[in-house]
């Protein structure tokens, strides 16, 4: 299922980083829940409560957090394709299972790459809009920066992971 992502950027944008530490564990803090939980949230913002995934197509990505006033923040999603330290999509449009889901926020689909590079890893995280006025109010709500902080926090605990 596989294809090849064209950057858009009146609708989407993209992350990248270098990581310092080979693909298999960039892949496990992205797949593995008791990871998911230390980088996923930036700290000063908020933290996660619950971290779920069933990392094939159609399974969960279910990543609950509570934001800085103490409120409660459900995040679910279906994982559309998983190929093990390469790629994982996901979509906050559908929910696990391939169903349509009823959403508040504005959905997004994630798409996150990894290649080897040298010794390290080209990690990519790139966020599909529907349109021009939903990149427009996740780039003024803060989205875009959380998720900047949350890929710094993922190279991080990636890091740690490898001493």
């Amino acid at each position: 299922m596989s294809t090849e992502i064209t950057l858009d950027p009146k609708l989407d944008f993209a992350i990248e980083r270098f990581v310092d530490a080979p693909v298999r564990l960039v892949w496990e803090a992205l797949t593995k829940p008791e990871h998911l939980k230390e980088w996923y949230m930036p700290k000063a913002w908020g933290r996660v409560t619950r971290a779920e995934m069933d990392v094939r197509p159609g399974g969960i990505l279910r990543i609950d957090i509570v934001v800085g006033d103490g409120r409660e923040v459900p995040n679910l999603g279906c994982v559309l394709e998983a190929v093990p330290m390469k790629r994982l999509v996901w979509t906050s449009m559908l929910f696990p299972g391939y169903r349509p889901a009823v959403f508040d926020d504005i959905p997004i689909t994630a798409v996150m790459t990894m290649e080897s590079e040298g010794t390290g890893t080209r990690y990519v995280f790139t966020a599909l809009h529907r349109n021009e006025a939903d990149l427009a109010e996740n780039k003024s709500s803060g989205f875009y920066q959380g998720t900047e902080i949350a890929v710094d926090q993922l190279v991080a605990h990636v890091l740690a992971m490898k001493k």
